[in-house]
């Protein structure tokens, strides 16, 4: 099963070269060399058109690896980068100019990055940009936070399918809140199984949550999340796109989720 054309991995990471992008001393982990050129290679070799590039903790507030792969990739790829409310409105207006669509907001206790608190201080800001907040929390994390964050007024996208728990069941409440609320509100969801599966390299503990998602929300993407930091063996990337298109059975779904989707949320270029 091929890629539609223009089809997106909305969730991926660049490091390096480290002699250019040192990493900070205060850091929860050693990323690989991942520079630009092997991700766009990446794509190129799945099929697909377009891509995604996320500031990681690893980067603490620096998002210069970001910016320059986005000034590399010309129109390619889009990014989500990180900051705190002291950010001056400056450096957000020459991300934006650079193809920064996002920041990313994290509660997974990662040293570097920013929290939900700063999401409320910049909110404003980001309306102003027409950027969304990227969200990553634990499940219950997100369903507690999220009916205070909605009234934000600020398009949300969630990482990791809601970093949810499979061992606690479709059934789980914190999940459910989240399927409801996907359904209900300006909420997208990225579908990276890798993250919250216990049972690589085909995930069947995943897909009941996949399926749940695919019935409640059109707002789906899907992401890679290479290179697969924190992983003992990192996945195919190839095989997790082909197991995300042989899960979303409908052609028209798929398009939606891997093209439509992607350029409205990151506002790529319709060609």
């Amino acid at each position: 099963m091929s890629a539609p054309p223009l089809s997106c991995d909305c969730h991926a990471h660049v490091f390096g070269p480290f002699d250019r992008y040192p990493m900070p001393a205060e850091r929860s982990y050693d990323p690989p060399l991942a520079p630009v050129a092997a991700y766009l290679a990446l794509l190129d070799g799945i099929g697909f058109g377009r891509g995604v590039v996320v500031q990681a903790s690893a980067h603490g507030l620096d998002p210069g690896t970001i910016l320059d792969a986005l000034d590399a990739a010309r129109g390619r790829l889009r990014g989500i980068a990180v900051a705190q409310a002291s950010i001056p409105d400056a450096a957000l207006e020459d991300m934006h100019r650079r193809g920064v669509r996002g920041l990313r907001f994290t509660e997974v206790g990662y040293k570097g990055g920013a929290g939900f608190d700063e999401l409320a201080k910049l909110a404003p800001r980001l309306k102003r940009l027409g950027w969304h907040a990227q969200l990553w929390a634990p499940c219950d994390k997100l369903a507690a936070e999220l009916p205070r964050l909605l009234k934000l007024g600020v398009r949300l996208s969630i990482d990791h399918m809601g970093y949810f728990d499979p061992a606690r069941g479709v059934n789980d409440p914190a999940f459910r809140k989240l399927v409801d609320l996907a359904a209900a509100e300006d909420i997208w969801v990225k579908m990276t199984p890798l993250r919250v599966s216990k049972s690589p390299p085909d995930y069947p503990d995943v897909r009941p949550f996949h399926d749940a998602l695919l019935g409640a929300s059109p707002r789906l993407v899907w992401g890679s999340d290479w290179p697969h930091v924190r992983m003992e063996s990192p996945p195919d990337v190839g095989h997790l796109a082909k197991l995300f298109m042989s899960w979303t059975t409908d052609a028209a779904l798929r398009h939606k989720f891997l093209v439509e989707n992607p350029l409205r949320l990151y506002d790529f270029s319709p060609v």
